[in-house]
């Protein structure tokens, strides 16, 4: 079993900057496909960011050049640098983890979920 547990989501004003902060147990992030997905009211999960434990950490397209994924396999944590927030990043976001390496961008491939940090970007 995997546990996650999100923190780092708050109000931010457009333009500015949040770090977002995914501590797992129970296994190495090193091991895993770790994901951020995010949820806005009323709309569907979507995916945000990936890092498998080997090769290039990717991209969904509205948070490229703004969002960076990285993970610190001493503090088995994942971690997500969004700068250059907009009011569009508004969401629920998720850290997910998996063992394997397919379809990293659906959320039905994650067999572990965090519950969730809120982060609000107000205009």
């Amino acid at each position: 079993q995997v546990q996650l547990v999100e923190s780092g989501g708050g109000l931010v004003q457009a333009g500015g900057s949040l770090r977002l902060s995914c501590a797992a147990s129970g296994r190495t992030v090193s091991t895993l496909t770790m994901a951020w997905f995010r949820q806005a009211p009323g709309k569907e999960r979507e995916f945000v960011a990936a890092i498998r434990w080997i090769g290039s950490p990717y991209y969904a397209d509205s948070v490229k050049g703004r969002f960076t994924i990285s993970r610190d396999a001493v503090k088995n944590t994942v971690y997500l640098q969004m700068n250059s927030l907009e009011p569009e990043d508004t969401a629920v976001y998720y850290c997910a983890a998996k063992a394997s390496w397919s379809e990293d961008y659906l959320p039905g491939q994650y067999d572990y979920w965090g519950r969730g940090t809120q982060v609000t970007v107000s205009s």
